[in-house]
């Protein structure tokens, strides 16, 4: 971290994938948002979607045209079982895959679970100057996602680079 950089808090949309879930007892999106908001970010929206890729693709789209929103960040349905569809409906809508993420988050999640990692399909993302980042729904992976990736990527302090001071570049293709 350069101290010397002003931080630049990111406007975060925190989205939980699941069947079962409410905001009662939704504790991977409790935990990412506080994680978040102690970080000093944002919480610019929150959402529980069904499994349904569809629904999830459709809140992506009008979150990605949300100039209010920078990042979205979900959790939940990135398994291998027929219900968990959050990779596709993230791949309908990203312009450009961050390849590794998805690697960087396994290659941590091994040292904790061994090769059961292997399960997860997290997968990041840019769709028309938002990031997208997709973590498995449970509270160990949400921590492990923000705390060894997410909270440093966007920290405009990081160095040697970061995700922040990427985004005024995002949108060059348009």
């Amino acid at each position: 971290m350069d101290a010397n950089l002003p931080f630049l808090p990111v406007n975060i949309a925190v989205l939980t994938v699941s069947d079962t879930r409410s905001l009662a007892d939704d504790r991977s999106g409790d935990t990412l948002v506080a994680r978040l908001e102690a970080a000093g970010h944002r919480l610019a929206a929150r959402r529980i979607v069904q499994d349904d890729a569809d629904a999830i693709a459709a809140l992506l789209r009008i979150w990605i045209a949300d100039p209010e929103i920078d990042v979205v960040i979900s959790t939940g349905g990135t398994g291998v079982t027929g219900r968990d569809v959050t990779p596709e409906a993230f791949t309908r809508v990203l312009e450009k895959e961050i390849v590794g993420f998805g690697e960087l988050f396994r290659m941590l999640s091994y040292a904790k679970i061994g090769s059961s990692t292997i399960q997860s399909r997290a997968i990041g993302g840019v769709a028309f100057g938002t990031y997208l980042f997709a973590l498995p729904g449970s509270t160990g992976a949400v921590k492990d996602g923000w705390d060894d990736i997410l909270v440093t990527q966007l920290d405009s302090r990081h160095r040697p680079c970061n995700l922040v001071e990427l985004m005024p570049r995002l949108k060059e293709h348009l």
